[in-house]
């Protein structure tokens, strides 16, 4: 399995949803940064499981220790390594799933490119509690770029059928921090409660349901990127994709397809010496390379694969077709958990391109 990633900044990340322990190594870090340790944890508690019934029951407070790269509460310049103990798994929940392929799960094809020694507990490496040491190297990046004044927020923009507002031409500064330090951020208060009674609609099916999470970043600088293989688009999407669950990635109007180009070009104008655009159908990122207006994405999310109904599988050891109920904790919806999981990955990729 491939766990490292980066070109100015190096992550690697390891460990199981079973295992004793996750966690990540950073490598490229710049030294002498003093670390908001409250903010990390605050971040970490966003994504952490068993808050509530719109996630998974297994409760992990995800507190995690540095045992590298930080001195008194300074970066160091050496590869910072941080790790975050599993205290509550249930294992035997999955004691069927090497034999029996939990449909839209890795079970299947990773039995396959590994001949059937993957871990499957808790889907293993493939799992979402992977995200978890990426929250916290992210944390760590979002405050390195915060320095260079870039700011970063995203909000549920859209459970099953319910849409929330998308982002305006020109986002505030405040309300990207406001959504930074909300549990469950939407632009529009009231579709957050349409959001919920969604979820536990699915939820007591015994089933789940996917979503979209729109991701602004405000104030990085015009010329950034490298085309053609390393555009903005090019550099930010695998890492998007690598996030379980998400299905597409796409950057600027969703509807920009369906456009005439008079309307899907954004018209530059001067605000004194500060050049912008009057819309942001693009993105901020035209030819693969910003053009100063915040860059604004969108990652759709599949539902949960593991749900409790009775599904249609097969049985790998027998060769025979059969049905699966599958037992354990699972979240009726990732989407809530996920925006601050798209938050860090996006911090990651920009700080990445920064260089």
């Amino acid at each position: 399995m491939s766990a490292n990633w980066g070109n100015n900044i190096e992550l690697s990340i390891f460990g199981e949803s079973h295992g004793p322990a996750i966690g990540i190594v950073i490598g490229g870090l710049p030294a002498g940064m003093k670390l908001d340790m409250d903010e990390i944890r605050w971040f970490m508690k966003r994504r952490a499981p068993g808050q509530n019934q719109m996630s998974t029951p297994r409760k992990e407070k995800d507190e995690f220790q540095i045992v590298s790269g930080i001195r008194d509460g300074v970066t160091t310049g050496a590869p910072l390594c941080a790790m975050i103990e599993n205290t509550n798994t249930h294992s035997k929940d999955y004691s069927e799933l090497k034999v029996n392929m939990r449909p839209g799960h890795s079970d299947y094809p990773a039995y396959i490119k590994y001949h059937g020694y993957n871990d499957v507990r808790g889907g293993g490496h493939f799992s979402g509690r992977l995200t978890a040491p990426i929250v916290l190297a992210g944390s760590i990046a979002r405050q390195i770029l915060l320095e260079k004044g870039i700011i970063i927020g995203a909000h549920m923009k859209q459970i099953h059928h319910i849409q929330d507002c998308s982002f305006p031409v020109d986002i505030d500064d405040e309300l990207l921090k406001q959504l930074s330090h909300q549990m469950y951020p939407t632009l529009d208060d009231q579709v957050f409660i349409k959001m919920q009674e969604e979820i536990e609609k699915a939820r007591m099916s015994q089933d789940s349901v996917g979503g979209i999470i729109e991701c602004a970043i405000a104030h990085v600088p015009a010329g950034i990127g490298n085309p053609f293989f390393d555009s903005v688009e090019s550099h930010l999407s695998p890492l998007l994709f690598s996030i379980p669950a998400v299905k597409s990635v796409s950057f600027g109007s969703e509807s920009i397809h369906q456009m005439y180009g008079h309307e899907a070009n954004d018209a530059y104008y001067y605000q004194g010496d500060q050049v912008k655009t009057k819309t942001n159908h693009n993105g901020g990122i035209t030819g693969g390379i910003t053009n100063g207006m915040p860059i604004v994405f969108q990652v759709g999310i599949k539902p949960t694969p593991s749900i409790s109904q009775i599904q249609e599988t097969i049985n790998v050891q027998t060769h025979t077709n059969t049905q699966i109920q599958v037992k354990g904790r699972h979240d009726p919806c990732i989407v809530p958990r996920a925006v601050v999981v798209v938050e860090s990955m996006a911090a990651l990729g920009v700080l990445d391109l920064l260089g």
